[in-house]
């Protein structure tokens, strides 16, 4: 698999884009997902960010762009779609997908903040993932309302369901 040939990326995005789905593909080892399944986590990795480094690309419309753009070529599984749509905010509705996706893309190893403690919570993924996907949810709210911003409503949702559990 590779980014689709619409695709807008720089180089340093294609490599972030490439540790996503190396680690999606090492957890889905690790935890014995069917190579269906498998194949439909390295879809979303490689769609994710497919259109984040497009001119009028923001951090909040590059998800929902790019789902759209993968669902006018072809890409009809609604998993895979919502993955891409949502990544940035969570979604209530994900199946693994999303998950494992929203996941990756905050522990790929390629971001430097807080190394060892990213690196800690991507061992435990194959065994705890969903206090760990609870951890991630809770520092990417934290960060949010840090920076001043106001949470969306399916961040809102997303974390309420994992609060619930």
């Amino acid at each position: 698999m590779s980014l689709p040939p619409w695709a807008i990326v720089t180089p340093e995005r294609r490599a972030h884009i490439e540790r996503v789905a190396a680690l999606l593909d090492e957890w889905a080892r690790a935890m014995g997902v069917p190579d269906a399944e498998r194949a439909r986590w390295l879809r979303a990795a490689w769609l994710h960010d497919a259109l984040r480094d497009e001119p009028r690309s923001d951090e909040l419309g590059h998800g929902p762009r790019a789902a759209a753009r993968a669902a006018h070529e072809g890409e009809s599984d609604r998993g895979v779609l919502d993955a891409v749509r949502y990544h940035t905010l969570g979604y209530v509705h994900w199946d693994d997908v999303g998950r494992m996706l929203y996941l990756a893309d905050f522990l790929e190893p390629g971001r430097q903040l807080d190394h060892a403690d990213r690196a800690a919570l991507t061992a435990r993924v194959p065994r705890e993932r969903d206090a760990v996907l609870q951890e991630v949810a809770r520092r990417r709210i934290e960060w949010v309302l840090r920076s001043g911003w106001q949470l969306m409503p399916a961040t809102v949702g997303f974390w309420n369901s994992l609060a619930s559990r």
